[in-house]
């Protein structure tokens, strides 16, 4: 080594005893930086791609008999050069709790061609699923790439799934809380703040300099606050709770009965593709297929049909349980949004009020993740609403109990006494 590099090392030794976190905040930096361009990107490209196949679908509705085969073609796909990549979201916090291979890269593309293919085709899904899928696919990649450290592999995927989750819906700072709190129910992961934040950030601003659109809601009247609208809001947060608790323990149920009931894997989302087209047919409506972004824009406006969210977690159940690919969130954001359009007709809030209520503290219940999905809230709808969304969420999260749509989560802290002797283990109830 020549003289030159041995004082820059010597130097930068120096700085880094002086300034440890200097030298911590340079390294996240670079990394998130690099990891966001590729996750905000992917993203955009992701949206684009979804409004392009919800068009598609809309204005072609014959395609939606062909989901049965489009089924079978994703099931084929993940049978035969998936296997390995098919648990999902669960993969991606199992790797958190305990590394062990590396993900492989197929898991993005294989997710962006199910999710879309499920799309086009009319089955019931969402979009945070493939978005979360492949950003941590990209992550692992950097992750051997710049060979790093155990911790550091589980930071960078942390941060991953905040930048996956705060480019797709618009909401760095939900993104961020997402990441840190999804894998452990009760607890934050600390040594991954800052990773989370500046990828969750710098990747939701690459994906707005893609000039991609996300959906905006409003919430048109918020009433001041008291102890009858504290009460009320309560009141509504433990029909959001139980709901969420419903949704996933009919998801886990359902995904039983099809493995249980049809023993070739590539067959389920052939049958449960049947059962969806046939229920778009019989009912004649679309309302409950897709992701149903009409609707949740309406509940929010106009009072709907009670059943909306029954009806929407039926299609769900039916079409992710039976194999077909894509998110449970937006979904969520569906039944919940239209749940509290329902309860409207004798909770004596507003019903723009109750929706977004809804909107956020379902998820919150179903994914355990009250913090994000307040703060989620408040970047979607504005401050005005704290106080009524940060109850919604935090009552749902109590009544949703040891239930989530993600089976790999670990408790790491019990909600309350009534769950001490869950505390520390993989939630049994699913």
């Amino acid at each position: 080594m020549s003289p030159i590099h041995l004082q820059r090392s010597f130097s930068l030794f120096l700085f880094n005893q002086k300034f440890p976190t200097s030298g911590y905040i340079i390294k996240w930096l670079f990394l998130c930086s690099v990891l966001s361009i590729c996750v905000g990107s992917a993203s955009a490209f992701f949206l684009a791609s979804l409004q392009w196949a919800t068009e598609l679908r809309e204005s072609q509705r014959w395609l939606i008999t062909l989901l049965p085969v489009a089924g079978f073609l994703i099931g084929l796909l993940y049978y035969h050069f998936g296997k390995e990549v098919e648990a999902g979201n669960n993969l991606l916090i199992d790797t958190i709790h305990n590394p062990k291979e590396f993900i492989r890269f197929r898991m993005a593309p294989f997710v962006l061609i199910g999710t879309l293919t499920t799309h086009i085709f009319g089955g019931s899904a969402g979009r945070e699923g493939t978005a979360l899928q492949m950003a941590g696919a990209i992550g692992e990649q950097f992750s051997r790439l710049f060979k790093l450290s155990v911790n550091d592999r589980k930071i960078l995927l942390v941060s991953a799934i905040s930048a996956g989750f705060g480019s797709v819906f618009g909401t760095p700072l939900a993104g961020a809380v997402f990441g840190l709190e999804v894998f452990l129910i009760g607890r934050l992961r600390y040594d991954a703040i800052f990773p989370a934040f500046m990828a969750a950030i710098l990747a939701s601003l690459v994906t707005d300099a893609w000039q991609v659109a996300h959906t905006h809601y409003h919430i048109s009247l918020i009433p001041k606050v008291s102890v009858p609208t504290i009460l009320y809001s309560i009141l509504a947060a433990v029909a959001f709770g139980i709901t969420a608790a419903a949704f996933s323990k009919a998801i886990g149920y359902c995904a039983r009965f099809f493995k249980s009931t049809v023993s070739y894997a590539p067959l389920r989302p052939f049958v449960g593709g049947i059962i969806v087209a046939l229920a778009v047919w019989l009912l004649g409506t679309t309302k409950y297929i897709g992701l149903g972004i009409p609707t949740i824009l309406l509940s929010f406006d106009q009072n709907l049909p009670p059943y909306d969210f029954l009806l929407k977690i039926i299609f769900t159940v039916i079409t992710l349980s039976a194999g077909f690919k894509g998110g449970e969130v937006t979904p969520l954001f569906f039944i919940g949004a239209t749940l509290g359009n329902a309860l409207s007709y004798f909770i004596p809030l507003p019903v723009g009020l109750l929706a977004g209520m809804g909107f956020v503290a379902v998820f919150a219940g179903a994914t355990n993740t009250p913090l994000a999905c307040t703060l989620m809230a408040i970047e979607l709808f504005g401050s005005e609403c704290g106080i009524y969304v940060a109850i919604a969420c935090v009552v749902s999260y109590l009544f949703s109990g040891n239930n989530s749509i993600y089976h790999a989560q670990v408790i790491g802290e019990p909600k309350n006494l009534i769950f001490k002797d869950y505390s520390g283990k993989k939630i049994k109830d699913i």
